[in-house]
């Protein structure tokens, strides 16, 4: 599903240059649930960057569900990111003048589903996360997990080979949080891949792989017994 081989990656910083990734191979098959761990600087959102498309690698190689990611046009990296990939932020990024049910339909709309159909699928994606009832209602009206929910929606209603989450709980609470990771673990139930970046260890155990990177490396890969969020829920 992702294969990642001798992965580099450096940003300028005025006359120097920071190498960010170094070397980094890594590997995912379809349906994996995996943590990417590491603190401030360790290189994790750079590589879930790259991973996302959003931004591109010095050096090496990146496949995706058997396409080769490099030296790709602006638009070809966006029309494989609407095919291949979902999204889930801490920020939520959702659209606050558009309801829950237009900003689920939102990446629909870029695929150019026909409108009853964006709406159908929206709404059957706002009812399996239990959202059915705000449909309607605006960003502002809605809890952080909630606001969270919706963008789990957003993500899963292109119906992507992958689901890539940065600090999916970082900005709620405990109790949200395992709301949140007990719904990411049942769209993995699925057959989903997902990987989710994190640097809280209870999270990354709500997983069924960790990947430790440190200063652009990885340390660190296992899998780990799964702790089901559901019993803290």
């Amino acid at each position: 599903m992702i294969e990642i081989k001798d992965l580099h990656k450096s940003y300028k910083m005025g006359s120097n240059s920071l190498h960010v990734l170094k070397g980094i191979n890594f590997k995912v098959e379809e349906g994996e649930l995996v943590a990417i761990m590491g603190s401030s600087g360790s290189g994790k959102s750079t590589l879930l960057n790259i991973l996302g498309m959003l931004d591109g690698a010095d050096s090496g190689e990146y496949t995706l569900d058997g396409v080769p990611i490099k030296n790709l046009s602006e638009t070809k990296a966006a029309q494989y990111r609407n095919k291949f990939l979902g999204f889930i932020f801490q920020s939520f990024n959702l659209i606050n003048y558009k309801s829950a049910l237009e900003n689920v339909a939102l990446p629909l709309y870029y695929q150019k589903v026909p409108r009853k159909e964006r709406q159908e699928k929206a709404m059957k994606y706002l009812e399996r996360v239990g959202l059915k009832p705000w449909a309607d209602h605006l960003p502002s009206e809605l809890s952080g997990g909630q606001k969270q929910r919706v963008a789990i929606a957003r993500a899963m209603a292109a119906e992507p080979k992958v689901l890539l989450a940065d600090e999916p709980t970082g900005a709620l609470d405990s109790t949200t949080s395992y709301e949140v990771m007990d719904l990411i673990q049942k769209i993995n139930d699925d057959g989903n891949t997902i990987l989710v970046v994190t640097h809280e260890e209870d999270i990354a155990h709500m997983c069924k792989r960790i990947v430790h990177l440190k200063d652009g490396v990885i340390v660190e890969d296992k899998k780990v017994e799964q702790v089901r969020a559901e019993q803290y829920v």
